[in-house]
């Protein structure tokens, strides 16, 4: 065997060995303050203006913005779930319809990222094809948040 194929064997064994041994350690070792942040209790469910509105959101939104998460098989594997945890806990912070009442929202702000494409994240999207909306379901989706809103 080629010294070239033996270092590049061994580069392989210690990858291989390395992502075994991430699996094992806890997430808040390696990148301080994240958590898990799991599916803590609903307070209160968001009162939107319409069925079809909710759908949307929950479409596009809920997984990161609510805690009714639905945690993908990556969502145990280190290191996706690293990023998947950081992302939720900054989404969370930043807007929760489980938690937050119609007040404390940036209405101009949703809408924005919604229209420009910032939301839902483009990394997000290739393993949630649901949440990919079609312009008319953007446009809904913004109707309906500003008809939300309006009450």
């Amino acid at each position: 065997m080629s010294r070239r194929l033996k270092i590049l064997f061994t580069l392989i064994g210690l990858a291989v060995v390395g992502f075994i041994v991430i699996q094992f350690i806890p997430v808040g070792n390696i990148i301080p303050g994240l958590k898990f942040p799991g599916n803590p209790p609903v307070d209160q469910h968001f009162q939107w203006d319409s069925p079809q509105t909710e759908q949307l959101a929950r479409s596009a939104c809920y997984d990161c913005h609510s805690n009714e998460t639905r945690y993908p098989w990556y969502a145990n594997v280190a290191p996706a779930s690293w990023l998947l945890n950081h992302d939720i806990n900054e989404a969370r912070d930043r807007m929760n319809f489980s938690t937050w009442n119609k007040q404390e929202f940036d209405v101009d702000s949703m809408i924005d990222q919604i229209q420009s494409g910032e939301m839902p994240k483009a990394i997000y999207l290739p393993l949630h094809p649901e949440a990919r909306l079609t312009a008319e379901q953007k446009a809904q989706l913004i109707a309906g948040i500003q008809a939300t809103f309006a009450n």
